[in-house]
């Protein structure tokens, strides 16, 4: 039987053994290409891959940062500036690879050697050249600049900048160029005070060249990759958190701006960028007798015809023209950051600028949605400001009143007193009156009443109605 069984086996496994001896062996081994070699005048720069797919040569090693960039305009940068019916050569260096926007000082790239692999802004342009990478990728790095000052000459600022579109200049003169060191170095602070800490904070794990330079004494700023994306990103402008959802977790501007809009009863400080909450409809101190719907964005502010929220009236940009040629002079970009910015005498927004209110443009009040018109909103702003100023003062004179034994952080307990108090606070903070003039006037009221019962002072003679919330 088993000789049979062994018959049997041979019988099945030779015919495939035949098979095997009558194949010839054919296949044939050889190594792709990595990557074109670059002319030598382009410094090492590689450019694209496939230029009809838009695939760099970094690409085919980083497909996630490949996948994303290709979403970007800056991959199409080219096309679009061909397309724009104003190209001129000394455009070319912005909207190609080449030694702008990294450490490489000569020409190098399509400066050098101009042919179609260079189009775009592509990896490169920020990383520096990658040939001697992709020849030995554990010998060398090409990180990136986080750097956005306009006397370093490289990062976002060498092609960002100018009349075209002064993004770095104006970022230069606004306040997140500013690093408050007192602040920067505290921990408790660094996350909103600093970019490594603001990027630590969010949960974004990135390298570039600063990175380990970086300490007490020495730190980055809210540059534009803090903000932005470089690589891409689901939302428009390529920020790393979108600016049109109503969340102090979720939204760009509000996970800095946000900071103790409620009050600690730890310690004596009072309201500390709380534009968020009050925007949102709920910072403040709430009294008992407070009548407001939590959590409310009241008025236009914070409703459908504002989506864009903070970003609408603080990064608003707008073209300056000369009055009688129509000639364009200026394109402001709403990278001060400012809402109704001064102008000087061409029109074109004044950093930090101190001047009348009438000197002021409320431009953004208007074409964001949330006003018909700038004169609208200016007078609107007036009304609210005076009413809030009137309340506020009423309500820091009833405070003055209030014992000094209710005034303390070691008791345990959060008082009337103490409630007013950051309540009064708040009402002055910058903007106020602006984020949310219903929420800011309810505050007030309620807690001059409150005020007034607890300690038994006489209110002030004043109409203690909401009448903002009245007259919307």
């Amino acid at each position: 039987m088993s000789s049979r069984i062994g018959t049997l086996r041979w019988l099945l496994i030779f015919p495939v053994l035949a098979l095997f001896a009558a194949c010839e062996e054919s296949v044939v081994f050889r190594d792709r290409e990595l990557f074109e070699t670059p002319p030598d005048e382009a410094a090492g720069f590689l450019g694209y891959s496939d230029i009809d797919s838009k695939l760099t040569t970094c690409g085919n090693c980083h497909v996630g940062q490949q996948a994303r960039w290709v979403q970007t305009a800056h991959a199409d940068a080219w096309e679009g500036l061909q397309a724009s019916g104003h190209s001129q050569s000394f455009c070319e260096g912005c909207h190609t690879v080449n030694e702008l926007g990294n450490a490489v000082t000569q020409l190098a790239g399509f400066n050098a050697a101009p042919e179609d692999r260079y189009h775009d802004v592509q990896c490169e342009s920020c990383h520096g050249p990658g040939l001697t990478h992709v020849q030995n990728p554990d010998a060398s790095q090409p990180l990136a600049y986080m750097d956005a000052d306009l006397t370093a000459t490289v990062g976002c600022t060498e092609c960002h900048q100018g009349t075209h579109h002064p993004f770095a200049e104006e970022w230069q003169q606004s306040k997140h160029a500013e690093i408050v060191a007192s602040a920067a170095d505290n921990a408790a602070c660094t996350s909103c005070h600093s970019g490594e800490g603001a990027l630590k904070a969010w949960g974004i794990e990135v390298d570039y060249i600063e990175k380990d330079q970086l300490g007490p004494g020495n730190h980055l700023a809210i540059t534009c990759a803090v903000c932005h994306d470089p690589h891409g990103s689901v939302n428009e402008g390529q920020l790393r958190f979108p600016v049109d959802v109503a969340s102090e977790e979720e939204n760009l501007c509000m996970k800095c701006h946000h900071k103790r809009g409620v009050p600690d009863p730890t310690t004596f400080r009072g309201p500390h960028s709380p534009e968020g909450p009050t925007l949102l409809g709920v910072a403040g101190w709430w009294p008992p007798n407070l009548e407001f719907p939590g959590g409310s964005i009241r008025a236009t502010h914070g409703s459908e015809a504002n989506p864009k929220l903070c970003a609408s009236c603080h990064v608003n940009s707008f073209d300056v023209t000369d009055p009688d040629t129509g000639d364009h002079v200026f394109t402001a970009t709403g990278h001060l950051f400012e809402a109704i910015p001064c102008l000087d005498a061409n029109g074109a927004p004044v950093p930090g600028g101190a001047c009348d209110e009438t000197e002021r443009t409320f431009e953004s009040c208007a074409t964001s949605g949330c006003h018909g018109t700038a004169e609208v909103a200016r007078g609107l702003k007036f009304t609210a400001e005076q009413r809030i100023d009137n309340l506020a003062s009423a309500l820091e004179a009833l405070v003055a009143q209030v014992p000094a034994s209710e005034f303390s952080t070691t008791d345990a307990r959060y008082t009337v007193g103490e409630g007013a108090r950051f309540n009064a606070e708040l009402a002055r903070a910058s903007g106020a009156a602006v984020h949310n003039p219903f929420l800011i006037e309810a505050l007030l009221t309620a807690s001059i009443n409150q005020v007034s019962e607890t300690y038994s002072l006489a209110p002030p003679a004043m109409d203690l109605r909401n009448l903002l919330s009245i007259s919307e």
